[in-house]
């Protein structure tokens, strides 16, 4: 009893901070919320929009069901979770967060899941795209697209061992859920499971698509408000100098560590938003590229407590346990952190620094290569993108209103 209501002064003293906080500094107020809805519509919409509404449709049709089958027999030993996580992890990795745990909360609505299953597979399908590690962050922060090899290898080594370590979690089912486990992937398996999943699912391609626009765009939505909410909660932390107090306890951590305090600051600021922590980090001069680096690494792979918001709303949909994916945020955070300081010296320092010719391909995410011109056409059409998929998104529950 006298925890739920230490809970509840706690959180209305909170909100009350806030609303002051708002009051009393309207202009940072407002211009935080114009840069998150900037970076929602400009970039998050347009590049998140058409993975999940794919990923809406392969479902229906049962081509989930598919590479299951095919697949359980390398997901299940490895990180015990039926062979459909193989697809959430590859979309996850592909499009960013938070549509690993928007897959996941699909799979497990529909019953391919199991709650463990689905526990330990949110933990380590929810990673950084390629895109932004190698855009946003190598050549948009610090126009180096090299280190995009070092951040990238972090982060997904980084990700496999936190999925490693998970399947240990919880307790093995009688049975694994959808498909008994097979020794070997079978085709003719495969394409029955296709078949029985697309005559279940029963609905016509017009419904079916409509249906994936409607939940992509409302998720996307509330991912926009978690970006523009946490954007101002950062800023205002930031005037109100709790920032500064938090960054006064990591200080100390740092200096066992030999990392300079200066850190410190930008650490803080990424642990709520991932992008304005990375940038400030890439602006501090006192410290070495490589310390940077692994700051960066950390707080990429923690996601912030932005993104983690972000999956806590998607998990509250079902029965998913939000603890275990917040426990692995942590642990993934200190390995790829690890995995960048190890890397440094064989990867980065030896092939770039002083062997160049030597160096490993990375002119796909160069500024002016396809890719980087990918990545500023999306920031050039997103808003055009993320006005006609709203616009559209209205129209058809418009008329779905109009039905009713």
């Amino acid at each position: 009893m006298f925890r739920s209501k230490l809970k509840t002064v706690t959180l209305a003293l909170s909100v009350t901070l806030m609303a002051i906080s708002l009051i009393s500094f309207p202009q940072e107020a407002v211009d935080a919320s114009i840069r998150g809805l900037n970076m929602w519509w400009e970039i998050v919409f347009p590049s998140l929009l058409p993975f999940f509404i794919v990923s809406e449709m392969l479902i229906g049709f049962g081509v989930v069901k598919f590479i299951g089958v095919l697949l359980e027999p390398l997901m299940r030993p490895l990180f015990r979770v039926p062979g459909v996580g193989g697809f959430v992890w590859a979309m996850g990795m592909a499009s960013g967060y938070p549509a690993g745990a928007k897959l996941t909360a699909r799979l497990r609505q529909e019953g391919q899941l199991s709650k463990t299953e689905a526990e330990r597979l949110v933990s380590f399908t929810n990673c950084s795209n390629p895109l932004f590690i190698f855009g946003a962050v190598s050549v948009g922060f610090f126009n180096n697209a090299k280190l995009g090899v070092i951040l990238a290898l972090a982060h997904y080594l980084g990700n496999i061992t936190v999925g490693l370590l998970m399947r240990f979690y919880g307790k093995n089912p009688k049975k694994p859920s959808g498909e008994a486990r097979m020794s070997k992937p079978s085709l003719r398996a495969a394409l029955s499971a296709l078949h029985r999943t697309r005559i279940n699912d029963n609905r016509p391609i017009g419904k079916l698509l409509g249906d994936a626009v409607t939940s992509s765009i409302q998720t996307l939505l509330m991912i926009g408000g978690f970006i523009i909410l946490f954007s101002v909660i950062n800023k205002l932390l930031f005037h109100l100098g709790i920032t500064a107090f938090l960054a006064k306890g990591v200080e100390n951590i740092f200096s066992i560590f030999s990392i300079p305090t200066e850190l410190s600051i930008p650490f803080i600021s990424g642990l709520f938003e991932i992008t304005l922590g990375s940038q400030m980090t890439s602006q501090v001069q006192q410290a070495t590229l490589m310390e940077q680096i692994i700051i960066v690494s950390f707080i990429l792979a923690f996601s912030g407590f932005s993104v983690q918001a972000q999956v806590a709303s998607i998990l509250a949909q079902t029965d998913i346990n939000f603890k275990p994916f917040f426990f692995a945020r942590i642990i993934h955070g200190f390995a790829a952190a690890f995995f960048a300081f190890i890397l440094w010296e064989p990867i980065y320092e030896q092939f770039y620094n002083t062997h160049p010719s030597n160096a490993i391909p990375v002119g796909l995410f160069e500024k002016y290569s396809f890719l980087g011109k990918f990545f500023d056409g999306i920031a050039a059409s997103g808003p055009l993108i993320t006005i006609l998929s709203l616009s559209v998104y209205t129209f058809i529950l418009a008329r779905r209103l109009d039905k009713k």
